[in-house]
């Protein structure tokens, strides 16, 4: 049975016993009939279903969706007994090679994250903090002679220190010395 006979047919006997909560010595002849007529139409329904034959020869789905090509006309069986034919001339499929990743993680794998990457960061110190000078460089050697040629131009800073960076951070070397100064001037007074 389908869910859809279950629910006629649980709907007819549940009907059937409130028919007999409600018999009683003086109930009229209208009423046995109509109890009579719901009795019949119950008996029917589970006369349906149970001497129908199984829609499918598969002892697993009895009940189950039809193919008629199938030698048991199971269709699930017979989309499973296709996958496994496939498989003998297209090797398995790429799902099943590594059922581990059959789902995705939400954090992705270390393939996907992007390798740490190394960068030399210049700074000067501007007289209240470390800010970046010029763009990162990918190599120590460029980044030492951009700081050269800062300190050597017409308006050098206080300070500058080159920051070795590589999922840390790291301060490789300091050019002069940082000071604090306020900005207000007689002192903040």
């Amino acid at each position: 049975m389908n869910h859809a006979q279950l629910t006629h047919l649980g709907r007819a006997l549940r009907l059937l016993g409130e028919h007999g909560e409600a018999l009683t010595g003086d109930t009229s002849d209208a009423k046995l009939h109509e109890v009579k007529a719901d009795l019949r139409r119950a008996l029917e329904l589970l006369d349906e279903n149970v001497t129908a034959p199984p829609a499918t020869r598969c002892a697993e789905h009895p009940n189950g969706p039809v193919d008629e090509a199938a030698p048991d006309r199971c269709l699930l069986c017979e989309t499973r007994r296709r996958a496994a034919r496939r498989a003998e001339f297209n090797g398995p499929a790429p799902h099943t090679q590594n059922p581990a990743a059959s789902a995705p993680s939400r954090y992705g794998t270390r393939a996907d994250r992007p390798q740490p990457q190394q960068r030399w960061l210049c700074e000067l110190w501007n007289g209240q903090e470390w800010q970046l000078c010029g763009t990162p460089r990918r190599d120590r050697r460029e980044a030492e002679l951009y700081l050269a040629a800062l300190r050597r131009g017409s308006r050098p800073a206080m300070a500058y220190r080159l920051v070795h960076e590589f999922t840390d951070y790291e301060v490789l070397r300091i050019w002069g010395t940082p000071v604090k100064t306020d900005i207000e001037p007689l002192g903040n007074l």
